[in-house]
């Protein structure tokens, strides 16, 4: 790992270390900015640094740093029934970062990215809070990806443009976005 990849994926982690504790409490899912911050750092760093940031992040939380919503953390936030969401991260990150290497600079990819990515994270999250508090479907739909999809919408359209713009004036040799 080279020292510009190492100090951008560090970078991205404490960015989603900082936006992420931050939150708007709407039911059993709080609004964070998790998911800009996760985007953003698929589309400017790839599959593999952007991960790993997010990685990186999840495991601070783990270990009790206050870096998940409503500044909580510790191992049982990840087991709770919001866990599910968070452990969805990593393959968002890789799915956004993936499609992102796949098209180069053209926005579409990383738009096409974003919505695999977050359907993912919604399936993985939301499969996780019905097994963890046994509810239906239609109420974990109801709560946990309706009320999550206009603001989304505006996030991913905002990740794209900042994140084409950072990858294009910031990595401009990171060799793998």
């Amino acid at each position: 790992m080279k020292t510009r990849d190492l100090t951008l994926t560090a970078l991205f982690a404490a960015i989603l270390c900082v936006a992420a504790p931050f939150s708007i409490p709407v039911g059993p899912i709080p609004i964070t900015l998790a998911t800009f911050a996760i985007y953003l750092a698929a589309i400017v760093l790839g599959k593999k640094y952007g991960t790993l940031a997010v990685v990186i992040y999840i495991l601070l939380g783990a270990v009790g740093l206050p870096v998940f919503s409503g500044f909580s953390g510790g191992f049982q936030k990840i087991v709770s029934a919001t866990g599910g969401y968070i452990i969805g991260y990593i393959p968002c990150a890789f799915i956004v970062g993936a499609m992102c290497e796949y098209g180069g600079n053209k926005k579409i990819y990383g738009i096409l990215g974003v919505i695999l990515g977050t359907a993912v994270l919604y399936i993985i999250g939301t499969y996780w809070f019905m097994f963890v508090s046994g509810k239906e479907l239609a109420y974990a739909l109801g709560a946990c990806i309706l009320p999550f999809i206009p603001g989304d919408i505006i996030k991913l359209i905002v990740a794209v443009v900042v994140g084409y713009k950072l990858k294009g004036y910031a990595i401009k040799d990171i060799g793998t976005c």
